[in-house]
């Protein structure tokens, strides 16, 4: 059975549409509220690990502040260069108005 985290509070996306979420190691994460629900990905980017945590999102797509790499917030895929890896996108979900996160392995 999979771990389930709780990292935000539904209330927090009340005046914004991010929030950053560390959870220590490797696994900071940007987790962005959309029309549709939640989505949450790695902090930074596979180009030269600069956070796109504050970058510009147009659709499902967020753009790298630094170079205007994109990624597909739904899976982590790149969209376009200069990054040529994805970055790692992390299952969500909402019970009872908390976010919660799968735990990362």
């Amino acid at each position: 059975m999979s771990e389930w985290i709780e990292i935000a509070d539904v209330g927090e996306f009340s005046h914004t549409d991010r929030k950053l979420v560390d959870l220590g190691g490797q696994h900071q994460i940007g987790l962005f509220k959309l029309p549709d629900g939640f989505y949450a990905v790695s902090a930074w980017c596979s180009h030269q690990k600069a956070t796109i945590i504050h970058g510009d999102i147009e659709g499902y797509e967020i753009e790298c502040p630094l170079h205007a790499a994109r990624f597909d917030l739904r899976n982590g895929q790149h969209k376009c260069l200069p990054a040529v890896r994805p970055i790692k996108a992390y299952e969500t979900r909402v019970e009872a108005g908390k976010v919660l996160l799968k735990k990362p392995e």
